[in-house]
């Protein structure tokens, strides 16, 4: 089996260095930057893995933290994911009360972080699916009709049915809407 004569310009995904490729899956330049990439990839692995262990081993902690009013500085960080800065700005403009009880024993109020940093909270079905509307043709306007009847510009028609969201029914070269929605937009000017 013979080897290809193509000299591919590609850039090394470890290093950055331009190199001329002569494979199309090659994505280093030398074996050395695939052995960094290699050796980097396991490296993140075993930090995830060790993050996971981590937080498996701290869930008991972090359940015992929010049955408490005031926690630490360390756990605030850990409860909210905010900096430390963060929690000493917050501290010092005096949007959250704190207790200094000796030297490393600041302890902040859960509650009145818990109001700044809740999770907003995303729906997991939209309350209501929009109905598709069929519209037969002897009930819609072209977009002609539309600017005859009203007296705008067809590109002003188009962007009312874009901002809208008017359903459009395209047959040949002319562009369908529904009479009733567009008369409800355009009557009331």
């Amino acid at each position: 089996m013979g080897f290809s004569q193509l000299k591919i310009p590609k850039i090394c995904e470890q290093c950055g260095k331009p190199f001329e490729a002569k494979t199309v899956v090659t994505r280093f330049c030398g074996s050395a930057c695939a052995n960094k990439s290699g050796k980097e990839k396991k490296r993140q692995q075993k930090e995830a893995e060790k993050k996971q262990t981590i937080l498996e081993q701290s869930a008991e902690k972090i359940a015992q933290m929010q049955t408490r009013p005031y926690i630490s500085i360390t756990e605030a960080t850990i409860l909210f994911g905010i900096s430390k800065n963060t929690i000493h700005r917050l501290i010092k403009a005096g949007k959250v009360p704190a207790f200094n009880l000796g030297e490393r024993l600041t302890r902040v109020s859960r509650k009145h972080l818990e109001e700044m940093f809740t999770a907003v909270e995303i729906p997991e079905e939209p309350k209501e699916k929009p109905m598709k509307l069929h519209y037969e043709i002897g009930e819609c306007y072209t977009v002609t009709e539309v600017s005859v009847k009203y007296g705008v510009s067809p590109s002003t028609v188009e962007n009312t049915i874009r901002r809208n969201s008017i359903p459009k029914r395209q047959v040949g070269n002319f562009v369908y809407v529904p009479k009733e929605q567009i008369d409800k937009i355009f009557g009331g000017k």
